[in-house]
């Protein structure tokens, strides 16, 4: 049994092959930033995560598997976004208008838009976007939320 505090959760898209997907990448050390929208942060007011905060990555049967801590937050637009950080999400993004196809493709989803709240939601260079840095900090035995080491 781990006797750390309980942590924020760390979600990652929405539970299934996505998220199972940039979880490995993220314990494989190969992700180490993510996007999300400023939208979404609105609509479930909720506050932008400090540099320095920790949180437990969840893995698609709501499983912690790792300690996150964030190393660096920014509020961009879409259009802004560096090739750099579509590289570091880890996804095997050449170019950042692949990384911004495959963003789109889940932000103009069924999912995100019921998330939202708005059916017609679409981005555009100007929409706002939140970009984290984060890096491992310690693995957790996915069965037991402990320290795998």
């Amino acid at each position: 049994m781990s006797n750390r505090e309980p942590l924020k959760p760390f979600l990652l898209a929405f539970p299934g092959p996505l998220r199972d997907q940039l979880v490995g990448a993220v314990l494989a050390g190969t992700k180490v930033s993510t996007t999300g929208l400023l939208a979404e942060y609105e609509a479930e007011k909720e506050e932008l995560p400090p540099v320095g905060e920790r949180s437990a990555l969840i893995d698609s049967d709501g499983r912690e598997t790792a300690v996150l801590e964030v190393t660096e937050v920014r509020v961009l637009r879409l259009g802004d976004v560096d090739l750099q950080h579509a590289i570091d999400e880890g996804e095997g993004h050449a170019s950042v208008a692949e990384w911004r196809a495959g963003h789109e493709r889940f932000w103009h989803s069924e999912e995100m838009r019921e998330a939202l709240g708005d059916p017609e939601f679409t981005v555009d260079d100007d929409t706002r976007v939140v970009v984290e840095r984060f890096r491992v900090v310690e693995l957790l035995d996915p069965a037991t939320g402990a320290d795998s080491r």
